[in-house]
């Protein structure tokens, strides 16, 4: 690597909108209103949230620079301290469109791309924005037959608001479940631990 490439490095990690999201995070503050066959439910549940650095630089087609940091989330009904969601994935970085993307799965047969924007104050939060939507090009969702039939996703949003140690977000999922279409939600507040 020459210098010049260093330097340009560590310039991008600087900025990079991902390096506060790297370590153990823990929030017990969680709301998840979630759709059933006859009235829907308001579960309150905690989370561990872990993410890690990838130690490469990720180039496509030579064109393309990329950072990204991969992370687990396991979620626990509070009521029951049952895992009731577990979610593997990766945060992107695209430092030359400058785009935020998020790759996950999530072991009901669903995985997605969602792409979008950041943006950081000069109070030092930075607010990260990403959605997805079935059939869409560009930032879509793959689901198995059994889903799509029984708990299809239409779309997924997703906001992350962090400030120093503490990192707050709220999503919403579109389903066709039961009959309706549901938006499903969830925030929580986390803290690096």
């Amino acid at each position: 690597m020459r210098n010049s490439d260093t330097n340009q490095n560590s310039g991008i990690m600087k900025t990079n909108p991902l390096i506060g999201l790297i370590g153990t995070w823990k929030g017990d503050k969680g709301t998840d209103l979630a759709p059933k066959p006859e009235e829907d439910e308001n579960n309150p549940y905690y989370e561990t949230l872990v993410v890690e650095a990838i130690d490469m630089e990720i180039s496509n087609a030579e064109e393309q620079e990329l950072t990204a940091v991969r992370y687990h989330q396991t979620v626990f009904e509070k009521e029951t301290d049952e895992m009731s969601h577990s979610e593997t994935g990766f945060w992107i970085w695209d430092n030359i469109s400058d785009t935020i993307m998020c790759a996950f799965s999530i072991p009901r047969g669903v995985s997605l791309l969602a792409g979008g924007t950041y943006e950081k104050t000069t109070g030092g939060e930075t607010t990260i924005q990403v959605s997805s939507k079935l059939d869409d090009p560009d930032w879509g969702i793959v689901q198995s037959p059994f889903m799509r039939a029984k708990a299809k996703t239409l779309a997924f949003k997703r906001e992350l608001k962090l400030s120093g140690n503490t990192l707050s977000y709220t999503q919403e999922t579109t389903v066709e479940i039961y009959g309706k279409i549901f938006a499903h939600s969830d925030t929580n507040s986390l803290t690096k631990v």
